[in-house]
């Protein structure tokens, strides 16, 4: 066996070049917490024969639980559809326990910003608005809103893992200026926050033009084989990330205990 074939470290490589099925290095994580909105909750789109249309969040169909299932990890479903930044920070997460220390997962992917911005045009903002010492004085803006969860989480658990998640293309192209903008908005956020780390299916994920969208969406959401199709995307990304850095992964076994090996990265 040649070890190098399974473990694929090559200079060159780009995220997911390689696709994994088995959730690959993101199986490290025991607990994993996905925080967003529809998108994140397996949505579906239902339309009657008058018109009417329904949404039904129905998470055993998420992205989350497909990770959950490959990998044999505990996933959370910190998500709603129509989230937002704003209101997951104001009531939604704290009506729920999700900020309780009782429910601190090891990693974080968060996925948000087409409510925020795209539906409801809130300000995009720059890390400017972060304040890192006081989170309650973040501006209000989607930036100033995401560091905010960000901060709230590393309070429960600092030496959790966070994978930042953008938005693809769209067949849309309106939509893609401001895609762009958050992409590069969560980029630097990566680098004001430790342990931080870019998911960017801008960038490398295929459009979602019509040809994806005849395939993998039931109207404005996924369809059953969109969100397995998402699953292994960003647990493959996750995996690409882990393989790549191995060097800030080797303590995360002791993440959520009094553990630490002093003679290597957190």
């Amino acid at each position: 066996m040649n070890i190098y074939e399974y473990i694929a470290i090559d200079e060159n490589e780009k995220p997911l070049d390689r696709i994994v099925t088995d959730g690959g290095m993101c199986a490290i994580f025991r607990t994993i917490a996905c925080i967003g909105d529809s998108l994140s909750s397996g949505e579906f789109e239902s339309l009657d024969e008058n018109g009417n249309v329904g949404y039904h969040d129905m998470f055993e169909f998420s992205w989350g639980q497909h990770i959950a299932r490959s990998c044999g990890s505990e996933v959370y479903n910190f998500s709603a559809g129509g989230m937002t930044a704003s209101f997951y920070n104001e009531c939604f997460a704290e009506s729920r326990g999700y900020f309780n220390k009782d429910k601190a997962a090891q990693a974080y992917i968060i996925a948000m910003g087409v409510n925020d911005v795209l539906n409801q045009g809130q300000p995009i903002g720059t890390v400017e608005d972060i304040v890192i010492d006081d989170y309650n004085k973040n501006a209000n803006t989607f930036a100033g809103n995401y560091a905010r969860l960000i901060q709230r989480y590393k309070e429960i658990q600092p030496d959790g893992k966070f994978f930042l998640v953008t938005m693809p293309l769209d067949n849309d192209t309106s939509k893609n200026a401001q895609k762009k903008e958050v992409r590069d908005l969560l980029e630097k956020m990566c680098e004001v926050f430790d342990n931080c780390y870019l998911v960017d299916l801008y960038t490398y994920s295929p459009a979602h033009d019509k040809e994806f969208k005849n395939k993998y969406y039931m109207s404005n959401h996924l369809n059953p084989m969109g969100y397995v199709l998402t699953a292994r995307m960003i647990e493959s990304y996750i995996d690409y990330i882990i393989r790549h850095n191995p060097e800030d992964f080797k303590q995360v076994g002791f993440i959520g205990t009094p553990y630490c090996n002093v003679s290597v990265k957190k």
